[in-house]
C-alpha cells in the first residue's frame, strides 16, 4: 500500500503495514535505502554482468526518461547505485558491515578492491611462470598464459625498491612523505614463498644466469667456460661465466662469493685478460713519439707515407701487439701517413698539438 494511503487516519489500516512503515520510515530509515540498493544492485548486475557501476551513474526515470522501458522499475528512478556500491565499500573496507549483507553483495559478485584482484591475478601468473621455468626472474617479456608476467614482476620489484627506501628513511629518522607505491611485506613475502631470489639488488639478468647455471651443475654437468658452449632459456651460460671471471672486481662482494663458493668460478688470471683497447689520444702520442724519434735522427719530418718507425713505449698504451721487454714494449709505428693527416687536419688540431708538432719541425705546406 503507498505511503501516502496509511497516513490517511480516515482509510483503514493494516496494524503489520503500518508497524512495516514506522520501521522502515522513521525507526531504520537506513535498512529500507539498503533494500533499494541491493535491488537497483541485482538489476544493474543482470544488465550489466557486473557491479562495475560508475559513481556519478544513476537510475534512468523521471520527466525525461522511462525507466520501466531499460529494465528498471518506476519505484527506482533516479536512484544513484554507483553512491550506494562506493558507500558499501567504504562500509565494508571500516568492518563496519554485517555478514549478512557482505554475503548479498559478494553473490551479486562484489569486488571489494579491484587493486587486490589485479594483485592475485599476477601472483597466480608468476607462480604458474616459476612453476614452468624454475624461478621467478622472468625477464620484461616474458608472459604467461597470455597475462604479461615479466612486466608485472618489474613493477612489483620497482614497488619493493620503494618499500626499502621508506624503511631506509624511517630507520634513519628522516621524513619519509609519501609511500604510495610500496610493496607490502605481506605481498613481499608471498613473492619470496615463489623464490626467495626475485627480487636482487644487482641486475635481474644476472640472477637469472646465475641460477641457470647452478641448475646445469647440480644436473652433474661440467661448468661452462666458453661463449656458445650451453644455451638455456635463451641465456649463454658460457659468455655469462667468462663475463663474471673478466669482470670480477665489478661484482659486489656478495656476487663474488655466490661465484666463487656455489658455482665454482674464479676470477680471470691477468695473462687471460685482454688488453685495454688503445685511445685515440694514446694513438696520437704514439705517433708523435715516433715522429719525434725520426725527426732528432733525420732533422726533418719528410717522411714517406708508407714509413715504419720502431719506438719503445712503457706499456701504457694498452697495446695489443708489440714484444714485451719488461715494463716496456717495442712498437712499430705507421707515422708516415699520420704526418700528412696532421697537415691536412690542420685546422682542427689543439693549440698544444700545434706547437707540439711545430717544435718538431713540422711544415703545414
Amino acid at each position: 500500500m503507498p505511503a501516502r494511503e496509511l497516513l490517511k487516519f480516515s482509510a483503514p489500516r493494516d496494524p503489520a503495514q503500518l508497524a512495516a512503515f514506522i520501521n522502515l520510515r522513521v525507526l531504520n530509515p537506513e535498512h529500507q535505502h539498503w533494500r533499494r540498493g541491493i535491488e537497483a544492485a541485482v538489476i544493474y548486475n543482470r544488465l550489466h554482468g557486473d557491479l562495475k557501476v560508475p559513481f556519478t551513474y544513476r537510475v534512468p526515470g523521471g520527466e525525461d526518461q522511462e525507466a520501466e522501458s531499460e529494465g528498471w522499475p518506476a519505484s527506482l528512478a533516479a536512484f544513484p547505485p554507483g553512491q550506494w556500491i562506493a558507500d558499501a565499500k567504504r562500509f565494508y573496507a571500516r568492518g563496519e558491515m554485517d555478514e549478512d549483507r557482505i554475503g548479498q553483495l559478494e553473490k551479486l559478485g562484489m569486488v571489494w578492491s579491484h587493486y587486490d584482484v589485479a594483485w592475485e591475478e599476477g601472483l597466480s601468473a608468476a607462480r604458474g611462470w616459476a612453476e614452468e621455468h624454475g624461478h621467478l626472474l622472468a625477464p620484461t617479456d616474458a608472459t604467461h598464459h597470455g597475462y604479461q608476467v615479466g612486466i608485472w614482476l618489474k613493477n612489483q620489484r620497482a614497488a619493493a625498491r620503494k618499500a626499502a627506501e621508506v624503511e631506509q628513511l624511517r630507520a634513519e629518522g628522516l621524513p619519509v612523505g609519501s609511500s604510495a607505491g610500496a610493496l607490502s611485506e605481506t605481498r613481499r613475502e608471498q613473492l619470496e614463498d615463489i623464490d626467495a631470489s626475485w627480487c636482487p639488488s644487482w641486475p635481474v639478468t644476472w640472477q637469472r644466469c646465475f641460477h641457470l647455471v647452478r641448475r646445469h651443475l647440480d644436473a652433474g654437468e661440467a661448468l661452462p667456460t666458453e661463449a656458445g658452449d650451453v644455451v638455456r632459456q635463451g641465456e649463454d651460460l658460457g659468455r655469462w661465466v667468462q663475463s663474471a671471471r673478466l669482470g670480477w672486481d665489478k661484482l659486489t662482494t656478495v656476487q663474488q662469493w655466490m661465484c666463487e663458493h656455489i658455482l665454482g668460478i674464479e676470477p680471470a688470471r691477468e695473462d687471460e685478460k685482454p688488453k685495454p683497447r688503445t685511445s685515440q689520444a694514446d694513438k696520437w702520442a704514439m705517433n708523435y713519439q715516433a715522429a719525434r724519434q725520426f725527426y732528432e735522427r733525420e732533422g726533418h719530418l719528410c717522411v714517406p707515407r708508407e714509413h715504419i718507425e720502431r719506438i719503445i713505449i712503457d706499456g701504457g698504451y694498452g697495446s695489443r701487439d708489440g714484444e714485451s721487454r719488461g715494463g716496456q714494449e717495442a712498437r712499430e709505428v705507421r707515422f708516415g701517413a699520420w704526418v700528412g693527416n696532421q697537415r691536412s687536419r690542420a685546422a682542427t688540431l689543439s693549440p698544444d698539438r700545434i706547437e707540439q708538432l711545430a717544435a718538431i719541425g713540422m711544415r703545414w705546406a
